[in-house]
Formats: C-alpha cells, sequence, structure tokens
C-alpha cells in the first residue's frame, strides 16, 4: 500500500507515484471488464442430472437437463442440488474475476468481495482514501467529512 504521507513529503514524487497506482487499478479495471464480458463458467451438478452456465459476472444463463434422471429425484434434494450448483457456480464465476483484480496488494481492496455482497463498497473506498486523507492531514490540510458536510447542511435548513 503506497504511504500517502511519506509521499507528500516528496510532492513530485508522490504525484508520480499516486499515478502510477491509478494506472495498475485502471489495468486492472479493463481485464475485470473483459472478463465480464466473455467469460462463461460451467458447473455440473454432483450427481451430473443437470449442468448450468453462468456468465462473467456470475449470473446463471443456462440451465440444461442431462437426460432424465432429473425427473426421479424428490423435489427437495433436486431444489438442493440446484441452490448448491448455482452457489457453486457462482463462486467459481467470482474466482475469475478475483483471479484477474485480486485483493490489491497495494490497496488491499477485495472486488470479489464486493461483487458478492461480503464487503461493503463504502468501507473499500474508505481502506483505498483513508491513507490518502491522512496524509493530507499531516500536510496541514483538512477534508471535510460527510459529517461535517451534513451540519452546514443542517445549519442552513435552520
Amino acid at each position: 500500500m503506497t504511504n500517502w504521507a511519506a509521499a507528500f513529503n516528496n510532492a513530485e514524487a508522490g504525484v508520480e507515484q499516486a499515478l502510477a497506482d491509478l494506472e495498475r487499478e485502471k489495468q486492472k479495471l479493463r481485464e475485470v471488464s473483459k472478463v465480464w464480458e466473455e467469460s462463461t463458467t460451467t458447473v455440473r451438478a454432483k450427481d451430473n442430472s443437470f449442468l448450468m452456465t453462468f456468465d462473467g459476472r456470475g449470473e446463471l444463463t443456462d440451465l440444461s437437463f442431462q437426460g432424465s434422471k432429473y425427473r426421479s429425484l424428490p423435489p427437495a434434494q433436486l431444489a438442493h442440488q440446484i441452490v448448491e450448483t448455482i452457489r457453486q457456480g457462482r463462486n467459481e464465476a467470482l474466482a475469475k474475476v478475483e483471479k484477474v483484480m485480486g485483493t490489491g496488494s497495494m490497496t488491499g481492496l477485495d472486488f470479489a468481495g464486493v461483487a458478492s455482497g461480503k464487503v461493503d463498497p463504502m468501507e473499500m473506498m474508505n481502506s483505498l482514501l483513508g491513507p490518502m486523507l491522512e496524509g493530507l492531514d499531516e500536510l496541514g490540510m483538512s477534508v471535510p467529512d460527510s459529517s461535517e458536510k451534513d451540519k452546514g447542511k443542517d445549519k442552513k435548513s435552520e
């Protein structure tokens, strides 16, 4: 992760580092977009009774039954297999995105976690911007947080 406080001590190096970090993240996002647009994942039920295909975002795009085995399954068992296969397919599709994007070694961001709903996007943004804002504070520059902006709105409305 970039040490923003140290980087701001040398403004030129800080700007160059920030631009390099930004370009690396932009490249990763281009690669993720390609995976989302072009990738598919196909998973087979454990008993081979059906196949499911997922797009690059982990959305189910096709379900095909293999033979007639599924007809002899009790409804609760078939439903369980469908749910489990959907879970497996989504996880495999998201793993492809995570392989490209990963948890940012510099930023510590978990993009697959956001995509799967396991990570709060606001927490992710705070982890990205927090160190930079702390660096500004150490330089004597302050950036108002949202609560300070909200206080200003409250005073205007009174």
